[in-house]
């Protein structure tokens, strides 16, 4: 495993059910990095790449079935999981790409396979549309990666200003509403509920689950609205790569319309929905969406 920085120790209860010790690596920007890396030593990997407001937790099942047989690299996105949580940070699309393409550079990595969940999915297929020739197999799940006018109010809600911070920050609305309202036909139990919230206890710990939120480029202005038209646009130069989508059914936020958007723009991929499924769609749907993804990345 390659470091640049000493990585936070995983308390003995989260390791039960997070058995890693994750790497660090320094962004280009100058923040702390944490990443999983587990399976054999390769220039080839899989590459998993969470959303908002969950953290490289989200995928500990699927490293665990896939990682016996390929590389697995998860990071935490800066302001999230177990990285730093700066109070001032380029908390961008753009600087959230190059954080990516810093970190397959520095673990020496030329050829990705992705897993994108939420927003994920506009930061991978942005770097993977940047260097297409380094990627292989790619699995969507609930996510987007284009401009879209559709925005749950309750999401909305937390982009406002003021309000957004107090709810978001202050109260860890967003995340701890996630623990509940991103499962459809399952509860987490109270260990997986408490490894989702672990690294958001502080509103200085919520920094980035804020910024992500504020990040929603729903203004013709807004900051990150060119970065995403720019990933909408080169998403074709993946078009002859390998897809699988695993789709929650149930999903309050990346609904069917998104889905739909997907097979538009993929029409060859290969599409899982999983009716009853919610936008956790790895712990909603358990060995569902596990198995399929397996399968599909390891296969000969």
């Amino acid at each position: 495993m390659v470091t640049t920085a000493q990585a936070p120790a995983v308390p003995a209860w989260l390791g039960a059910l997070y058995p890693f010790s994750p790497g660090s690596f320094a962004t280009p920007a100058g923040a702390r990095m944490s990443y999983v890396d587990e399976g054999p030593r390769s220039d080839e990997a899989v590459l998993m790449l969470h959303g908002n407001p969950t953290w490289s937790f989200f995928y500990r099942t699927l490293v665990g079935a896939v990682s016996p047989s390929l590389r697995c690299v998860a990071p935490d996105h800066v302001g999230m999981g177990l990285s730093d949580k700066p109070a001032s940070y380029p908390y961008r699309l753009s600087s959230r790409i190059a954080d990516m393409e810093g970190l397959v550079e520095h673990l020496g990595l030329r050829r990705i396979h992705l897993v994108v969940h939420d927003w994920g999915g506009a930061i991978g297929l942005g770097l993977a549309a940047r260097r297409p020739e380094r990627v292989g197999r790619i699995v969507i799940l609930n996510t987007a990666a284009f401009p879209s006018p559709r925005i749950p109010a309750r999401i909305a809600l937390c982009r406002a200003p003021l309000l957004g911070a107090l709810l978001v920050r202050g109260l860890n609305g967003f995340a701890e509403s996630a623990t509940w309202m991103a499962m459809a036909s399952r509860r987490l139990t109270w260990g997986e509920r408490r490894g989702y919230l672990y690294p958001y206890r502080s509103w200085a710990d919520r920094v980035g689950i804020y910024e992500f939120v504020r990040d929603i480029p729903m203004e013709a202005g807004h900051p990150s609205m060119a970065a995403l038209v720019e990933v909408a646009a080169a998403l074709p130069r993946l078009a002859g790569h390998e897809k699988l989508v695993v789709w929650g059914g149930r999903d309050f936020c990346f609904d069917d319309g998104f889905l739909s958007r997907w097979r538009e723009i993929y029409p060859d991929a290969r599409i899982e929905r999983l009716a009853t499924a919610g936008h956790y769609v790895l712990e909603d749907a358990g060995e569902r969406a596990i198995t399929p993804i397996r399968d599909f990345l390891t296969r000969t």
